[in-house]
């Protein structure tokens, strides 16, 4: 989800939860994703924004490039224009034996927070391996700017 404020883009991204991440920043935030097998992407999409940010997209979804993340994950995103209100962003859970070999199981959010981040600003905080998708974005914008 990207939107306009104040003549530049700014970008909706996640922190991811866990304690993996809890002290993590820089390079650590993400779009809102999941993973998808007997749906279309998009439709999965759709259901891993709610999932993990409690609202619902919808409006004109522009398809991006897929990439592939570090660790070999293929990430089909969409760019749509939209506005929400960070703060108030909820997500699902997941629960994870935390400490390890404990044998105690904790839960915690899928995303911790939510921002969102002038693109110059959410290239720092995005993971590296999404870099591309806010390439894409700018050049789409950039495009639909020039024709119109």
């Amino acid at each position: 989800m990207f939107r306009r404020r104040q003549g530049q883009i700014e970008v909706f991204l996640v922190h991811p939860g866990g304690p993996f991440w809890a002290r993590k920043d820089l390079g650590a935030w993400s779009i809102p994703k999941g993973e998808f097998t007997d749906e279309a992407p998009l439709d999965a999409a759709k259901r891993e924004f709610q999932e993990e940010t409690g609202f619902t997209a919808c409006g004109d979804f522009h398809p991006l490039e897929f990439i592939r993340q570090a660790g070999g994950k293929i990430v089909h995103a969409w760019a749509i224009e939209g506005d929400c209100d960070a703060e108030a962003a909820r997500s699902n859970t997941f629960t994870m034996e935390y400490p390890p070999r404990s044998g105690r199981q904790c839960s915690f959010p899928e995303a911790d927070r939510a921002a969102w981040f002038p693109l110059s600003e959410a290239r720092d905080k995005i993971l590296k391996s999404q870099l591309p998708l806010l390439d894409q974005l700018e050049r789409m914008l950039s495009q639909k700017h020039q024709t119109g």
